[in-house]
Parts: structure tokens; sequence; C-alpha cells
């Protein structure tokens, strides 16, 4: 079985998540989602909308998502693909380079973003921003 894990905030969910998740899960057999607590979003100056329980809630939902788990810390990701066994590690292109220390625990890999879409886009037009 090949596993995959990916991390994020995902707060307002929508189609650009729906697709990483969808192309994570299809590069291996289980997905394990590393959801930001709300405690670790005030670390990273980000407020989400919803909560990590519901947050939660809603990727639990999705039906690429195997497992969900916290995500407390930035150091805990080569903790995690231990202790998962992971075989890839996957990200959005927005973090490029970021994690290439983690290619002597697993496969690094970034993927492509959605165009057009993204949380911040979606908070600046309700906000009437753009």
């Amino acid at each position: 079985m090949r596993t995959v894990i990916t991390y994020g905030t995902f707060d307002l969910l929508h189609v650009g998540h729906v697709n990483l998740l969808k192309r994570a899960k299809e590069m291996g057999d289980y997905l394990i989602v590393g959801l930001s607590t709300d405690d670790f979003n005030i670390l990273k100056h980000k407020q989400s909308f919803y909560s990590y329980q519901d947050r939660k809630v809603i990727l639990e939902s999705v039906r690429y998502v195997d497992k969900v788990i916290p995500e407390r810390t930035w150091e805990q990701k080569k903790d995690d693909i231990l202790t998962y066994q992971v075989d890839a590690f996957v990200m959005g292109n927005d973090w490029k380079g970021k994690f290439d220390e983690l290619c002597s625990f697993c496969e690094v890999v970034y993927l492509p973003r959605t165009d057009g879409i993204s949380s911040t886009i979606i908070k600046d037009n309700l906000r009437g921003d753009t």
C-alpha cells in the first residue's frame, strides 16, 4: 500500500482544495491530511472561518481523504512521515522548495495549484476587496 500525506488549513473548502486532494489520492492508496489546528493557525498568523473541528468533519466527508490528523507545528512533518510510513509528501507548488529536506524520508511532490481560486480570493471577494 502506498501512503500519501498533505497538509493545510483547508478553510472555505473549494475546487482548488478538491483538485489537490484528488491528485494526491491518485498518487497512492491511502491519503492522510494534516489539518492545521486553530492554535497552529494563530502561530501562522492565519484566521479560519471554520473551527478545526468543523474543518475536520468537512475533510472527512471528502471521498479522497482516508485520515485526518492534527497539524500542530511546522516540525512534526518528519515524525508524521515516519509514524505513518508515508511514501509521498504532497503540497501545492506555492510551497515549492520549502520541504525538500523531507526527500531523505519519502518522495516530495509539489502539485500545480488550480488557477483563479484560493481561500484568499474567496475572502477578498466576500469583503468586496476585488
